[in-house]
């Protein structure tokens, strides 16, 4: 298993208010709007360098959309923020109906995913949004895995013409991928080429994934570890050819198992290659209060799962 290492640990949201910064340098038509969560969502650098570009709608996420929405007709490149929950499951109308059925040119940023918000509890942590999301037409998903990566999704979905759903979070996460990294949308990452399991993570699974494969490989096998940055496209290609040789698959993501990267990946197994698949994924529930270690232990995202899941797909080929 190839060695991966990092010389910190950064919030993926930082990563986001960072390429948002460098948009603003480089792209005078991006503006930012945000539903009283500045600080949280990192907006406050853009904010206070580009005054005139930044919008603080309040409590009113709504109406943040129809005005993003609004703006692409003349021409500029909004990206909206507040938590995931806010923007997705308050929204979902507007979204639809003024955003995504009409292709409007809108970046939706979307912090505090998953039960990683932690302490702030089920009501906040929404494990729905990327289904919600794929199935929108015209809807592009990404869920970037580090500070760099974030930051590089947020710099190129800004040159992607369309509807763009952005996911990250809030704690901080091992920042490993390349500083420098060209983000392509739809193309994911070999992180480790492997031939007795396919593992492909997303988001703040990602590093649990390397961590998996190398528990795997003291144990003799062989993971193949594959960054699904984005959900939607899907990677088609990339994924096949993994499942192609190395004959199962597991998923790896903090969402609900229905609707997720393991829901498109099975549609994509079964239409094409049929492949054992395990999921590794929150099962039909709601979250809790808690530390995110102790959620992600308690709903079984941890890279002692992922070692599990492989150990179960292998004794099914």
């Amino acid at each position: 298993m190839k060695e991966f290492k990092y010389t910190e640990k950064k919030d993926t949201r930082s990563g986001f208010g960072a390429g948002l910064l460098e948009l603003g340098r480089t792209n005078e038509n991006v503006v930012a709007l945000c539903a009283d969560l500045t600080g949280s969502l990192k907006m406050d650098a853009f904010e206070k360098e580009f005054p005139e570009r930044f919008f603080q709608v309040g409590i009113a996420e709504a109406n943040m959309m129809g005005l993003a929405a609004g703006m692409t007709i003349g021409g500029k490149i909004p990206f909206t923020g507040t938590f995931a929950n806010f923007s997705t499951g308050r929204v979902y109308d507007q979204i639809r109906q003024s955003i995504a059925y009409s292709g409007k040119n809108v970046k939706i940023c979307a912090s505090h995913a998953g039960l990683t918000l932690g302490e702030d509890g089920a009501t906040h942590q929404i494990l729905e949004d990327v289904g919600m999301m794929k199935m929108l037409p015209h809807m592009t998903v990404i869920n970037p895995c580090d500070f760099n990566q974030t930051k590089a999704a947020t710099i190129a979905i800004a040159e992607h013409e369309g509807p763009v759903y952005l996911r990250f979070g809030r704690p901080a996460v091992p920042n490993f991928t390349p500083a420098d990294q060209k983000f392509e949308i739809g193309k994911a990452v070999m992180l480790n080429e492997g031939t007795d399991v396919t593992i492909l993570a997303t988001g703040h699974l990602v590093w649990k994934a390397i961590e998996a494969g190398h528990k795997l490989a003291e144990k003799g096998i062989n993971a193949e570890v594959i960054n699904i940055h984005t959900i939607k496209p899907l990677d088609d290609e990339a994924i096949l050819k993994s499942a192609g040789k190395t004959k199962c698959v597991v998923t790896a993501e903090e969402h609900q198992l229905n609707g997720g990267l393991g829901d498109a990946v099975a549609q994509l197994l079964g239409r094409n290659l049929p492949t054992p698949l395990e999921m590794v994924a929150v099962n039909d529930s709601f979250g809790e209060s808690g530390t995110p270690d102790q959620l992600m232990e308690k709903y079984g995202l941890s890279t002692e799962n992922i070692v599990a899941a492989a150990e179960r797909v292998i004794r099914r080929k």
